[in-house]
């Protein structure tokens, strides 16, 4: 009987548990087309990168908080050649003269095979080599180029503060199979 019990509470667990995480994949889909249109609106040249991208991934919902020491985070869609192919999540850590919170949203384009494969292996990481534009304050040209194969464009959301630190950023990336 315990056992029975038992494997009736896991079942439930395990049905909730993927019922969420479906629920929440599906939230960040939905955000993360809101967010490629506001990033459209901020910058309708962005529509080249979208087009000539082997692969990108949206995180519509970064969050940062700092004080010294800062982190963020965020989950996001990944698409290969604009067919949704998974789900993404970002973690962000970094030091420096930096305190306060914001929310962004964040793209990564991925231009060749070895830097979208890198992603979809876990093993792709940012450091302070790669910078992000923002794409409502780009340069009048906006001719932007791929650092290693890889673009990254933000777009702020909300928040206050202020920074100067270096760090990275790491990726994890889930196929849908």
């Amino acid at each position: 009987m315990k056992t029975k019990n038992f494997l009736m509470m896991a079942m439930l667990f395990f049905s909730i548990t993927l019922f969420a995480q479906n629920a929440d994949d599906k939230k960040v889909i939905a955000d993360a087309q809101k967010a490629k249109a506001a990033f459209l609106e901020a910058n309708p040249k962005l529509q080249g990168y979208f087009d000539d991208a082997k692969a990108y991934v949206i995180f519509p919902n970064v969050g940062k908080g700092a004080l010294i020491i800062g982190a963020a985070s965020g989950n996001g869609a990944v698409y290969e050649r604009g067919v949704l192919v998974g789900m993404a999540n970002l973690k962000q850590v970094d030091v420096g003269a930096q305190i306060g919170g914001k929310a962004f949203s964040e793209i990564v384009f991925f231009k060749t095979d070895k830097a979208v494969q890198e992603f979809m292996d876990d093993n792709l990481k940012f450091g302070s080599n790669l910078s992000a534009i923002a794409a409502n304050q780009a340069p009048p040209s906006f001719d932007i180029t791929y650092n290693d194969g890889i673009a990254v464009f933000t777009l702020p959301k909300e928040g206050l503060m202020a920074e100067v630190s270096i760090g990275g950023q790491h990726f994890d990336f889930e196929n849908f199979d």
